[in-house]
């Protein structure tokens, strides 16, 4: 695979992800501050979020119990916070270019793919619960531009079907194992494994861990994309900021990657890398069993119990534009795809349309099998 110039994979040096996400509070600015900090600490490309709340979010979408957790009371409230206009990612898309960094989008409805494409956008994106959305799958593909494609809280048979409907853009196709809690605990190195032996693809992390320490392990197995979430306060209030590493923390954790993989270490002696000095650290990297059980788990793909409330909440249902009435019969317009992922699953859209409806369905709401003749 390859972004821009810099090839992905194997043998190649590790592409390191700065995931802005929402945390610049729905503030320009401060995601221009957050591209300088990204650009120096060495990442290659920063990563920003294109949404619109009321195309996302359907009357039945809630919170997810770690953004309750950070404070969030409404989830619509929340994410028209933290709304960026394309408007404004243009600005960030211009910096990051200036800067010599990649500039990446993950969108969240098939409707703003296009408007995506306003923008000069090195790679798409697709966050973790978009696993099932093949519309929106196969709407960033069909851009032509490089796709990663994010497995938090799915099973392994998720993701191969995914990279069946992808088959056609394998030679820039590349997944990242992900574990969709925040933080997320350690034990999951093995679906990076696990993915990589059932796809024959690159495989990245994308890294919602609270300490440094993976960065240097996670190589070792296969990784080759490192993503991970960057802020200016750890301590800010918002649903991500807790979840992600400041702009000193993030140089670190660029360093113990290029460490980890063997790529451009400049490392003074008495630097300590995970409580080692640099030699005792070269002299326990080489022996696998190093924290194995505790890193890797199970050499599989599987949704951790952890997982289960960001499942529910923020995967996307096939979900009603209009009030509907029993014997209508369903078209693509009375259908649109938001959260949560209660009801029909989006991939299954095309199976819908042309179907009975066996009873009244209110107005934006998801369908469920039993609306359905």
């Amino acid at each position: 695979m390859r972004i821009g110039s810099k090839e992905i994979g194997p043998g190649h040096p590790p592409y390191v992800i700065a995931e802005i996400g929402v945390n610049h509070d729905g503030e320009v600015e401060r995601a221009l501050m957050l591209t300088d900090a990204a650009a120096d600490a060495g990442a290659d490309a920063v990563k920003l979020q294109l949404f619109e709340t009321d195309r996302l979010m359907s009357k039945a979408a809630k919170l997810a119990a770690y953004q309750k957790n950070a404070g969030e009371t409404d989830p619509l409230a929340m994410l028209r916070r933290l709304e960026l206009s394309i408007d404004d990612m243009a600005k960030v898309v211009h910096r990051a270019h200036e800067l010599g960094i990649h500039a990446i989008v993950t969108v969240f409805s098939v409707e703003l793919v296009e408007v995506a494409e306003r923008l000069e956008w090195d790679a798409y994106k697709s966050a973790s619960p978009d696993i099932i959305n093949r519309p929106l799958l196969e709407a960033m593909a069909d851009t032509g531009k490089p796709l990663i494609v994010s497995t938090g809280a799915s099973e392994l048979g998720e993701v191969t079907r995914a990279a069946g409907w992808l088959e056609g853009i394998r030679d820039r196709l590349a997944f990242l194992q992900c574990v969709s809690s925040y933080p997320a605990p350690v034990g999951a190195f093995g679906g990076i494994v696990a993915i990589s032996e059932a796809t024959n693809l690159p495989v990245g992390y994308s890294d919602h861990l609270e300490d440094l320490d993976a960065a240097v392990y996670l190589p070792s197995w296969g990784c080759c994309l490192f993503e991970k979430h960057l802020t200016y306060d750890r301590n800010a209030a918002g649903p991500d900021h807790a979840a992600s590493l400041e702009p000193e923390g993030f140089n670190n954790y660029t360093k113990f990657v290029q460490i980890g993989t063997g790529w451009g270490i400049q490392f003074p002696l008495d630097t300590k890398v995970p409580h080692l000095q640099r030699e005792e650290f070269e002299k326990e990297r080489t022996d696998l069993n190093f924290n194995r059980d505790e890193l890797v788990g199970k050499l599989e793909k599987t949704v951790l119990d952890c997982e289960r409330d960001v499942r529910e909440v923020s995967r996307q249902s096939l979900v009603s534009t209009r009030a509907l009435r029993a014997g209508d019969v369903l078209t693509r317009e009375m259908l649109t795809i938001k959260r949560p992922g209660t009801g029909t699953p989006p991939f299954m859209l095309d199976e819908l349309i042309g179907r009975t409806l066996a009873r009244d369905v209110e107005m934006d709401v998801p369908i469920v099998r039993e609306d359905v003749e």
